[in-house]
């Protein structure tokens, strides 16, 4: 489709202020984490690094973020395991209620992120507590997991539906085992969707608050829940400022890769 020349400004203009309510404010972030002024008058009249090194020296940060990698591993790899799995029985298999079973795979992802965790948060006091399990970091990571769980199964079944199945049925005929037409066939060609569902699925689980507020327990902070509760005291200001700072840093990692990986560029 070809468009007029004033189409194109439009379209231009459009996209750069939509572009520009995106990023100015997580600009404004990293500037702000660099502002000497404790209340962050605008324009900074000084640079400094001092709260990046407050903010190496706070242990409640370090704590929270060391908190948030373990949960974000330990999402990432259910994930990996149950969203695999999920898209193989959907993709390769025909079966009654195949899509209610792709449905219900991808809804918790679409529901708001404060009713997952109070449903959450209903199930786990009626059914782990009686049993002994209280809300800690094991139910974050289950939590977590709910809606980590689609963007790998997004991953693994767009990349089953542009593979042929002619490869693994071409090394069954020749006597391969079915571990190792997976091992020599079928993972090298999803090598690239797992990864990046695990990348972005670590990422979702790094910046979730609404669904850790309800499922963490008292004792499990991770680093969002550390800077919403941190964000109103005026001390904590600066240093927070440099904690979303270097999360807007490093999000910018898995979400690059997870887009090469997902690419079919090779």
């Amino acid at each position: 489709m070809k468009l007029s020349r004033r189409a194109r400004i439009t379209v231009r203009i459009i996209a750069f202020l939509g572009l520009a309510a995106i990023y100015l404010p997580l600009l404004l972030v990293l500037v702000n984490s660099l502002n000497a002024d404790r209340s962050f008058g605008w324009p900074p009249r000084q640079l400094t690094l001092h709260w990046w090194t407050d903010a190496w020296a706070s242990t409640g940060a370090r704590a929270a973020l060391w908190t948030s990698v373990r949960a974000g591993l330990g999402a990432t790899a259910l994930a990996l395991v149950l969203g695999s799995l999920a898209a193989f029985a959907v993709h390769r298999h025909r079966f009654f209620g195949r899509e209610a079973v792709s449905f219900a795979v991808v809804l918790p992802i679409a529901l708001p992120g404060i009713v997952t965790g109070i449903a959450l948060n209903s199930a786990f006091r009626t059914v782990l507590q009686p049993a002994g399990i209280g809300l800690g970091l094991f139910t974050v990571v289950v939590g977590h997991a709910t809606f980590c769980i689609v963007v790998v199964f997004n991953n693994v079944t767009a990349r089953l539906r542009r593979t042929s199945g002619s490869y693994e049925e071409a090394a069954m005929d020749l006597g391969a085992t079915t571990f190792q037409v997976y091992r020599d066939i079928t993972f090298p060609l999803l090598r690239s969707a797992l990864a990046a569902g695990a990348l972005l699925a670590f990422a979702l689980s790094f910046d979730e608050i609404a669904v850790t507020t309800f499922t963490a327990g008292a004792g499990v902070q991770t680093l969002p829940v550390w800077i919403f509760a941190n964000m109103a005291r005026p001390n904590q200001a600066p240093v927070v400022n440099v904690v979303a700072a270097v999360l807007v840093l490093l999000s910018v990692v898995p979400i690059y890769l997870a887009q090469r990986l997902s690419s079919d560029t090779k």
